[in-house]
């Protein structure tokens, strides 16, 4: 009998003083502590930016992209980027993400070389067209039996890659500025 007592007692008490403790929470005496609350609660901003919402059909507050010189509303440039897609069209794209700026292909067999297979990962770092806004990464196999092996690949392939794109994405801009 004591025990249900103590089982209906512990949580009464419980209750009572998480309500008492709330009840002076922001009461009519105590608004210079709310205030500061306040203040202390929009110091450090919000996960969702700096215009504290999160927008989902258009009618974006922030420099967008097409303000950014980007009318196609990608989060790069989109010289680098469709130079990116015509240099890598031959190569099976495994994703490609044009906000982040990320061109991730599959493994590709030369027909000539049966044995080596290439991947490539593309990153765009820059919003502008600069020498320095594209990193690219070449990854090479070779057939060991059944298996493949990882092999070095010279620094010159990625470099000649690069200039590829900067080139083509430099005609890409000239022939759109011709057109204007």
């Amino acid at each position: 009998m004591r025990r249900i007592r103590i089982a209906i007692a512990a949580p009464l008490v419980l209750g009572s003083l998480v309500l008492a403790g709330c009840s002076s929470w922001g009461g009519q005496n105590d608004n210079t502590t709310m205030d500061q609350l306040r203040k202390d609660e929009y110091k450090f901003g919000s996960l969702l930016g700096t215009d504290g919402g999160l927008n989902l059909f258009g009618g974006n507050k922030r420099k967008g992209a097409a303000d950014a010189g980007d009318p196609n509303g990608l989060g790069v440039n989109s010289y680098l980027w469709r130079a990116s897609l015509d240099t890598l069209s031959f190569l099976p794209i495994a994703s490609a993400d044009p906000f982040g700026g990320v061109i991730l292909t599959d493994w590709y067999t030369p027909p000539d070389a049966p044995n080596e297979r290439f991947k490539v990962n593309l990153y765009i770092l820059d919003r502008q067209l600069r020498a320095d806004g594209v990193r690219v990464s070449v990854f090479k196999q070779a057939r060991a039996g059944s298996d493949w092996r990882d092999t070095a690949v010279s620094q010159e392939t990625a470099g000649q890659l690069e200039d590829a794109i900067l080139t083509r994405a430099r005609q890409l801009r000239v022939a759109q500025q011709a057109a204007k």
